[in-house]
């Protein structure tokens, strides 16, 4: 593994390359076990014109 990457950095990158593939809140739960906050903090990141008008 190259320096300075961690198992919780690889993740982190999978889950948000599947939020800008998929931007599906659920479906991120489900393929990664994450609470309704997390996976809607993804697909914010993802899609931040999208999800701006969302409460927070």
């Amino acid at each position: 593994m190259p320096k300075g990457l961690t198992l919780d950095r690889l993740r982190q990158g999978r889950i948000l390359d599947e939020a800008f593939t998929t931007g599906d809140p659920l479906k991120l739960m489900r393929l990664f076990g994450i609470t309704e906050p997390t996976a809607m903090r993804y697909v914010g990141a993802a899609y931040p014109v999208r999800t701006a008008k969302l409460p927070r």
